[in-house]
């Protein structure tokens, strides 16, 4: 008896200390360790049933369950009608990207989103929230919280939002890499604003690079609806579309939505429809998790993307264009130019090189190339080999920063509200940082979203934001508190631009 005794308090002992362990880690170090690193941290201490893959019976309820409490509606708010007009993407592929309805006063569109971190971060498409003044996020279990864009990337249709809430539900995160044409997936959304909707389908194809992503130029007879025309000269382009193909039905309102596999793990984010009435017909797409989770990480962090580049500009080879060229090669790509001092010349690449291997596994399409790099930082290295003159040759590239970045896509008088309307994403002060501008608090600019306070009033990226109404500024967390406390609806922003000559804006809360 005494031993049975011994043995259930040695389990509660080690029980209550891993606990313990668990709120420390949590506590101490969550805020500079990585979505995924955190979300393995919460699954160690909140052990659950393992989600078993039932495609024999096909049966999806047991994934279905595990991720539906965390798939949330997000619904966005339009103070000026000009700002709520369609993007590219929307006249591209119907309405199904947020789901406007046009009315008089205020727009609204609304989307889904993924709670990725049990402290409210929440991973969506840019193009749900860029733009909005307000955006609020309906949670499965029927709460409506506001919520504040930390930061987008538009090269990738990505943005991370976040609400002030604990305990959240999570999706787990898998790994793209393993997924397989032909197996099962769920697509969790909420369509025509009918919320918390699971769809079943396959995975129908891999590394789909369609167009959608910062095109201009549309062509209506394309199969995919209306999508960019194909360029005659190639050119540098910095979106990058890996999309993950499935037929699982998606609907206007399920962009920013989960797609899952039958563990119930995140795959993917649904971002668009291949569509000529703008609803689903068949094909479906879905940015690759292991691309978000790198892109998710840069902006809780640095508040922007930190991108490598390999320095070339390409063109896809096919048949025709191995004709045009003079080539016997028909697949891989055609370096046609190069970035000057950038790492595919260092390297020792050159003109007219065939992109055919990339860390050793072969290129066919563009997107092999640029998604493989899109989860890379500037300084990573990465193996490229090209064909030249009939031989295999193999280079270590070193990736570079990009030399122009972006200007790039985040009233009611909630924080919430006030911070999307300045549309900038910061980062605090290094004491290197603070020593150059000779100031004692500060954050850094590092995103700056068209059509915003920062954008109108022409505060770049680079720039220093060392207080709001005269309240010192060191963090995101310090702008919150600001911005809530307003003189006669004032908002004065003051700081130095990056050449160190210094500012003070006003502007009135409407």
């Amino acid at each position: 008896m005494k031993k049975i005794g011994l043995t259930l308090l040695t389990a509660f002992m080690g029980g209550a200390l891993a606990l313990g362990a668990y709120k420390v880690i949590e506590s101490k170090y969550a805020d500079n360790m990585s979505f995924e690193e955190k979300q393995k941290v919460y699954f160690t201490s909140n052990k659950t049933a393992p989600v078993v893959s039932s495609t024999g019976s096909l049966d999806f309820t047991e994934a279905a369950a595990a991720v539906t409490p965390a798939v949330v509606h997000i619904r966005t708010t339009y103070s000026n009608p000009a700002d709520a007009g369609q993007n590219p993407l929307e006249q591209m592929f119907g309405d199904m990207f947020g789901q406007r309805m046009p009315q008089r006063g205020p727009q609204m569109a609304s989307g889904s989103g993924v709670i990725i971190s049990t402290d409210g971060y929440i991973v969506t498409n840019n193009h749900v929230v860029e733009k909005a003044d307000k955006i609020t996020v309906a949670t499965n279990d029927h709460r409506t919280l506001d919520a504040k864009v930390i930061g987008t990337d538009p090269s990738t249709d990505l943005a991370l939002i976040k609400v002030n809430a604990a305990d959240l539900p999570i999706v787990k995160l898998g790994n793209s890499d393993d997924v397989r044409v032909g197996e099962w997936v769920l697509a969790v959304g909420n369509p025509f604003n009918l919320n918390s909707t699971v769809t079943a389908g396959i995975i129908s194809a891999k590394g789909r690079n369609i167009g959608i992503i910062g095109s201009e130029n549309n062509d209506d007879d394309n199969p995919f609806g209306r999508t960019r025309t194909q360029q005659a000269q190639p050119k540098l382009n910095k979106a990058i579309e890996s999309f993950i193909q499935t037929d699982a039905a998606i609907n206007p309102g399920n962009s920013g939505g989960a797609l899952v596999n039958t563990k119930g793990e995140l795959i993917g984010i649904n971002a668009a429809i291949a569509s000529h009435t703008g609803s689903y017909e068949g094909y479906g797409f879905a940015i690759p998790v292991n691309l978000a989770k790198k892109v998710l990480n840069d902006i809780k962090k640095y508040g922007t993307v930190k991108r490598g580049f390999v320095g070339v500009s390409f063109r896809e080879l096919n048949p025709d264009i191995a004709k045009d060229l003079g080539i016997n090669n028909t697949t891989g790509l055609y370096v046609a130019d190069l970035v000057p001092g950038g790492g595919a010349e260092q390297a020792g690449i050159k003109k007219g090189d065939i992109i055919n291997k990339v860390e050793g596994v072969p290129v066919y399409e563009s997107s092999d190339l640029q998604e493989r790099v899109g989860r890379l930082q500037p300084g990573d290295k990465i193996n490229i080999s090209v064909l030249r003159d009939g031989k295999e040759k193999n280079f270590a590239v070193t990736l570079k920063a990009d030399a122009t970045p972006n200007r790039t896509a985040a009233v009611s008088k909630s924080a919430e509200e006030l911070f999307n309307k300045l549309g900038a994403s910061f980062q605090p002060l290094t004491p290197a940082q603070k020593a150059k501008f000779h100031v004692n608090s500060g954050v850094l600019v590092t995103q700056v979203r068209p059509g915003r306070v920062f954008d109108n009033f022409e505060i770049p990226v680079g720039s220093i934001i060392t207080s709001i109404n005269k309240t010192p500024i060191n963090s995101v967390a310090d702008i919150d508190k600001a911005i809530t406390n307003l003189r006669n609806g004032n908002v004065v922003i003051s700081g130095y631009y990056p050449d160190g000559t210094n500012f003070s804006n006003m502007f009135q809360v409407q």
